[in-house]
């Protein structure tokens, strides 16, 4: 895992772009609040603000006024930080239809909604990176006004699981249960665990994968990622 940004890219600053790089980072590190960075379209204004990102060495978190954009965004500074955790975090609904009542005709609609399962498990997978590791870029939409919880929540629903620790494998069961995790041990999927003997599978919500725990007694021995796969 990398400690610091660092940008990967063919390319050098030329033109105005060594100014503008210099005098925006520079602010940020001041301490100044607010700075405009000027250009027409493809003036290479992303590749600026990657270079003031490594430049500065701080979690970014980048809103964009639409969906569309955003993911435009989150492909461009995957590009530019392959080693960095780039996240993207906008709103998880396909259809949003909010609750309405049409007086003409006496008649109340409920809420009604569906979810992005995949867009779900990113904003998830947002929230876990900002709080585990510090080279972390959020490319968000607006929507990002609307957060998950505090911190200190999310850190209490976590369970930590390190190698080497003495560790009940029972007690790892009942803090997963407790955080709203459920066992199936034939269908794995986002959210749930398995077990078979001294062998324990979670699958998070935030990831693709899961994560193997292999226990020797009361001491955690292995841990590995595993795909998500049944049996």
């Amino acid at each position: 895992m990398a400690e610091r940004f660092k940008l990967i890219s063919p390319f050098e600053p030329a033109g105005d772009q060594p100014q503008a790089i210099e005098k925006l980072s520079g602010d940020a590190l001041a301490g100044k609040k607010h700075n405009l960075l000027l250009g027409v379209t493809g003036a290479g204004k992303t590749f600026v603000i990657a270079s003031v990102i490594e430049k500065i060495q701080k979690p970014t978190l980048i809103i964009s006024p639409n969906k569309i954009l955003a993911a435009q965004l989150y492909a461009e500074f995957k590009k530019f930080f392959p080693e960095n955790a780039v996240e993207y975090f906008i709103s998880y609904y396909d259809y949003y239809q909010p609750e309405a009542y049409i007086p003409q005709t006496d008649t109340f609609i409920e809420k009604d909604a569906a979810v992005n399962e995949h867009i779900d498990r990113l904003r998830l997978k947002a929230t876990s990176s900002l709080m585990s590791r510090r080279d972390v870029i959020v490319v968000a939409s607006v929507s990002c006004i609307y957060n998950l919880g505090s911190p200190e929540d999310y850190k209490r629903f976590s369970v930590l699981v390190e190698k080497g620790a003495q560790k009940n494998i029972g007690d790892i069961l009942r803090e997963l249960v407790a955080v709203q995790y459920e066992r199936n041990d034939f269908e794995p999927s986002r959210g749930r665990f398995r077990v078979k003997g001294d062998t324990l599978d979670i699958f998070p919500a935030y990831l693709e994968t899961g994560v193997r725990i292999e226990f020797f007694g009361d001491r955690v021995e292995r841990l590995s990622e595993i795909n998500l796969e049944p049996g």
